[in-house]
């Protein structure tokens, strides 16, 4: 199994317990405002996990930098992108909002190196 797939799967299994996480753990603890930008950041997360399934796959039949590059930002993606939504809707500290689109610029750039890739 390769570095990306193994990324991919971890981004997933992590989607999942989150998911389960916010359906579960969360019931009655947040607002449906808040429980709906958690919601968000697994949805997203699952998106891009996929994402770096075909990273994984792009890699394995025409490895370059550009898809290389296109996983990193899936990652790094995840990480600002989701990783602010989730601790945005369970502290309510709404500065964390500022890290998101960051994150959601670093989500385009990973479909655009894709799409651009060799």
């Amino acid at each position: 199994m390769t570095f990306w797939s193994r990324a991919a799967a971890i981004g997933m299994l992590l989607t999942v317990a989150l998911g389960a996480f916010a359906a579960h753990g969360l019931k009655g603890l947040l607002t449906d405002e808040m429980k709906g930008i958690f919601e968000t950041g697994v949805r997203y997360q699952a998106y891009h996990s996929l994402g770096l399934f075909v990273v994984a796959w792009a890699m394995s039949r025409s490895p370059s930098r550009g898809v290389q590059a296109a996983g990193v930002c899936f990652v790094a993606g995840m990480v600002l992108f989701s990783g602010s939504l989730y601790a945005l809707s369970l502290t309510g500290a709404r500065k964390l909002g500022m890290i998101t689109p960051i994150g959601g610029v670093l989500f385009l750039a990973g479909w655009t190196l894709l799409a651009l890739a060799p």
